[in-house]
């Protein structure tokens, strides 16, 4: 196969499989409301759960924490000779750091509330 046989296919697999997920969600969630109705429980009846507000401060530090890994990979690759493996190396640890920095917090937010898991 040529390179830009397989280019092509890989947006279309990637929408049919979106497509896909989105189809076998919905239907679970109504399989559920049917179960629920069979069983005598109203769905409306369920305790509405709070919204998540930790996707954007956990979205927000990994994009921060790449943006410090590009800084620092930068730095070693100009005084080193290391090349691509200065970036990758620092992207991926300075964004794990950002991603168990958000856990942190979250986890001191949850202990405020008095919602421990």
């Amino acid at each position: 196969m040529e390179i830009e046989f397989i280019a092509i296919f890989i947006p279309i697999i990637a929408i049919i499989g979106v497509v896909i997920m989105i189809i076998y969600l919905r239907r679970y969630t109504n399989v559920e409301r049917l179960a629920m109705i069979e069983k005598g429980m109203s769905p409306g009846d369920l305790p509405k759960s709070r919204a998540n507000t930790s996707g954007p401060l956990r979205f927000s530090l990994l994009l921060i924490g790449i943006g410090l890994g590009f800084i620092v990979g930068y730095f070693i690759d100009a005084n080193t000779n290391m090349n691509e493996l200065s970036y990758f190396s620092m992207l991926f640890i300075f964004g794990g750091i950002g991603l168990g920095l958000s856990y942190i917090i979250e986890e001191k937010k949850a202990r405020e509330e008095g919602l421990t898991r």
